[in-house]
């Protein structure tokens, strides 16, 4: 590409964290500007937010169906090349597909959808338009995380014996204190909007994607647990899951909202019969590499031995820290060489890319309506479906 990508955002507006990232992060290496959004059902909130970002007037949109006819009726030169959905889990398939069918690319936000049948309905669309379609699985963007992926792929590892993957928070425990009796803090404890899940949805996903991502396996059996601890709410805000892998590996997934005192402690651990690693998302930039018989190994970003997956995805020389920003960085310029490739009319380049897509949100979806079947069933082994 010889200018920059043209990027729409619906959602995002004031005060609005995840839309401020991925602003930043879509900004970060000079490739993207934003041009258009419908950033807010509130048109008036649209419009200030648009003013924030110093938008033409023409291009704030109050709806994102008008925003998808609109763009599409510019003159190629002129319309976005893609938009950024960050709206709530029930809006994400109904946004998305008014742009694909509008001819616009896709970045969205996880989940992929409401639930798996939505999901696949999506993916149809996606399949027919002939798009690109991104997920912003934001971790799989770190660089330690692309060396891990690279070492199972190479047999470094030998054969995947054990996936461990957790995912504890704290935050919700002050709920127990403070919230009244059947209130919802926020949407994600809200069905209607949120979906089947809170936890397991929002961070549970994050864990079976990250496993899932490096090791390249499928699930195909899990037997859950889902919790609500905080009293009258009416989604879980804890799940522990004993999993089943295709090939014979097994695992732990493990998401909580109220592991008092954990921030944002994301972490994996793969075991194989040559070798092992592990990888915390609070200390990113380092990845433990442990053996049998000789002492464990530390590797680090931005040094001379990281293969060329961790170089192409690390921005600072080592010793300077890289971190949530950078990753989600990562996924905007992956997804922007197919959204470049699309533009140019070479879409899709026969290496493929390395980006979250409708097969992973699929698997996600999966995931989340398996788990929490099974904790619905006493904690049976419940099918994953593909």
């Amino acid at each position: 590409m010889k200018r920059k990508l043209r990027m729409g955002m619906v959602g995002g507006g004031r005060g609005a964290f995840i839309g401020a990232v991925h602003r930043m992060a879509a900004n970060l290496d000079g490739r993207i500007e934003l041009v258009a959004g419908c950033f807010s059902s509130d048109a008036e909130k649209s419009r200030l937010s648009g003013e924030d970002f110093f938008l033409e007037p023409s291009r704030i949109y109050d709806s994102y169906e008008k925003m998808a006819e609109a763009e599409a009726a510019l003159p190629l030169g002129e319309r976005i090349d893609f938009v950024s959905i960050v709206v709530r889990n029930d809006l994400h398939v109904r946004v998305a597909k008014a742009f694909l069918e509008a001819g616009i690319n896709v970045i969205c936000e996880k989940p992929l959808s409401y639930s798996l049948e939505e999901g696949r309905e999506l993916a149809e669309v996606v399949k027919k338009s002939g798009k690109v379609f991104a997920l912003t699985h934001n971790y799989t963007g770190y660089p330690m995380v692309k060396e891990a992926r690279a070492m199972v792929k190479s047999g470094k590892l030998g054969r995947i014996l054990k996936i461990v993957a957790e995912y504890p928070q704290g935050y919700a425990i002050t709920a127990l204190k403070s919230e009244e009796e059947g209130s919802i803090s926020n949407w994600r404890m809200d069905p209607s909007v949120s979906g089947i899940s809170n936890c397991v949805g929002d961070i549970g996903s994050h864990a079976e994607n990250l496993a899932r991502y490096i090791t390249g396996l499928e699930l195909e059996e899990v037997a859950a647990e889902l919790t609500t601890f905080i009293p009258g709410r009416p989604l879980d805000d804890d799940g522990n899951m004993l999993v089943r892998y295709q090939g014979g590996a097994k695992g732990i997934l493990y998401s909580s909202q109220i592991s008092t005192g954990d921030e944002n402690n994301l972490n994996i651990r793969v075991y194989g019969t040559e070798a092992s690693i592990e990888w915390h998302q609070e200390h990113p930039n380092e990845l433990i590499v442990k053996f049998a018989e000789k002492p464990r190994e530390i590797w680090r970003r931005g040094n001379s031995y990281n293969g060329p997956e961790a170089v192409k995805h690390t921005r600072l020389p080592f010793g300077h820290p890289e971190a949530f920003i950078e990753a989600f960085a990562n996924l905007y310029m992956s997804a922007a060489e197919a959204i470049g490739d699309e533009v140019e009319g070479s879409y899709p380049r026969a290496e493929g890319y390395d980006f979250p897509d409708i097969k992973d949100g699929l698997a996600g979806m999966a995931f989340i309506e398996a788990a929490v079947e099974s904790s619905k069933n006493n904690a049976a082994w419940t099918k994953v479906a593909h």
